[in-house]
């Protein structure tokens, strides 16, 4: 598997970190992770600019080039055969002395790793458990992708496959919050309803497609703190991420749903395949 970092192209068994970065010493680092469609890296400017926010709060100093960014994209597709790819910018705070930060990481350690798409059906069924563990509250105001994943982690340990499954995480208060890997949403009277961000939840990227793309269409979208009893009503549950697009539930407990039939979702879904297909063919 071959890698960028930075400014080289590695592969992936010659990569080497310092024990000293504050991102294995203290958790500081965030990444992104999204795919390309026809060597397009699909709404890269979205996943930057939320990266962007991360690293400014906590002082992380990196100028991203959207367009040097899609130049690595593409060599590290062409380096692997020329097929489309699953991608992590990753960016840590940098080699520090042991002992809690400086006013400002001025140089970052910044990875972009490359690797083979996972086999992929598109609008494949999944099944869904309410998880036993709780979802922590964020770093700060807002949730970004950072480095503090134990609690992604630990929830994972309670599913045998998230490739058949997703668990769905409640928070601390008992609301429905997100899933390991995704976003939550579901379907109830032809209202669209999914967690508000106050729920402590990713701002997913995909998360936002489907809401504007929802709101657009005339779909009446309703964020908000629910209880799962709201969810288990439901007529259709979908969750979304960036490399599985968005995914039907047909099934929560004894709870059946529409799954890849509900009638929004598949609305939905046909408008994120004609989007991935206009962008690529904009290239």
């Amino acid at each position: 598997m071959w890698a960028w970092m930075n400014g080289e192209f590695v592969k992936a068994d010659e990569l080497r970190i310092s024990p000293f970065d504050h991102g294995f010493l203290y958790g500081l680092g965030f990444f992104e992770t999204f795919r390309t469609y026809e060597g397009e890296p699909f709404l890269l400017e979205d996943h930057i600019e939320r990266l962007r926010k991360a690293l400014d709060e906590f002082r992380i100093e990196l100028e991203l080039d959207l367009e040097m960014l899609k130049a690595i994209i593409l060599e590290l597709n062409a380096r692997s055969g020329g097929k489309d790819g699953y991608f992590r910018l990753n960016v840590s705070a940098g080699e520090h002395e042991i002992g809690l930060a400086p006013s400002v990481y001025e140089k970052p350690s910044v990875i972009l790793f490359r690797k083979n798409l996972p086999p992929f059906i598109r609008g494949k069924e999944k099944s869904a458990v309410w998880l036993k563990t709780r979802r922590n509250t964020p770093e700060s105001e807002h949730r970004y992708k950072s480095h503090h994943y134990a609690n992604n982690v630990l929830a994972r340990l309670e599913l045998p496959s998230l490739a058949e499954q997703e668990g769905f995480f409640l928070t601390g208060e008992g609301h429905v919050a997100e899933g390991i890997t995704s976003n939550v949403f579901w379907v109830k009277d032809s209202v669209l309803y999914t967690p508000a961000l106050e729920t402590g939840i990713l701002a997913g990227i995909t998360r936002n497609w489907v809401i504007k793309t929802a709101e657009s269409l005339g779909i009446n979208v309703e964020e908000g703190l629910f209880t799962p009893g709201k969810l288990e009503e439901a007529d259709e549950v979908f969750v979304t991420n960036a490399v599985q697009e968005l995914v039907p539930i047909h099934q929560l407990g004894t709870n059946l749903f529409d799954g890849k039939n509900g009638l929004i979702y598949r609305k939905l879904h046909d408008h994120y395949k004609d989007h991935v297909e206009q962008t690529s063919k904009e290239r």
